[in-house]
């Protein structure tokens, strides 16, 4: 089906979840593979897995809402054939081979707050960015929509600063072929 002259073509359609409990590692796993492959169900599942013996869990919260550690996003990745490699924050961001990435996800400091007051504690948070037909994408699930980041000079801004705020880790989710090769390194 043509366009008519002057039309503009429609935006893609990018998957995006929005934030519900502690689910921020759930809801950045499906961000980055752009469909709902995981619930809370399959991550409470994966912390069992991870921690069969454990009366309190050490990969979730509690509560039971959620908040779950790396180990769980890492074993979901590696459930799909995926593998998840932390990035060395020394390293320029020059290095890193992002056609070689399905997607990242950020572990960053997070307010708290109780309705409109602010409390002095930090959480962390999980975010996804992926690139959706030619454009990058900052998915994080607290975002009423999907924030456009551009091409990849804008992704590796977008790093750049949250890097540069310290206490940010960042995880290129890959094939295990990328993962063994390391091609999701640029050397030169």
């Amino acid at each position: 089906m043509s366009q008519a002259p002057g039309a503009r073509p429609s935006p893609p359609c990018v998957y995006h979840e929005r934030q519900r409990l502690e689910l921020c590692a759930v809801h950045a796993l499906n961000n980055v593979l752009q469909q709902q492959l995981f619930s809370q169900e399959a991550a409470d599942e994966i912390c069992k897995r991870l921690a069969p013996d454990s009366r309190l869990n050490p990969h979730r919260s509690l509560l039971g809402t959620g908040n779950y550690d790396v180990n769980v996003i890492m074993a979901a990745l590696q459930g799909l054939g995926l593998a998840a490699v932390w990035w060395d924050r020394r390293r320029p961001l020059s290095q890193l081979a992002l056609p070689q990435v399905l997607g990242l996800i950020l572990n960053l400091p997070s307010p708290v707050s109780l309705g409109l007051l602010s409390l002095p504690l930090r959480r962390r948070h999980w975010v996804a960015l992926r690139q959706v037909d030619g454009v990058y994408y900052n998915l994080d699930s607290k975002l009423r929509a999907p924030e456009a980041l551009g091409d990849e000079d804008g992704v590796r801004a977008f790093l750049a600063a949250a890097l540069a705020q310290g206490l940010c880790e960042v995880l290129l989710v890959v094939t295990k072929e990328v993962e063994e090769k390391g091609c999701w390194l640029q050397t030169d």
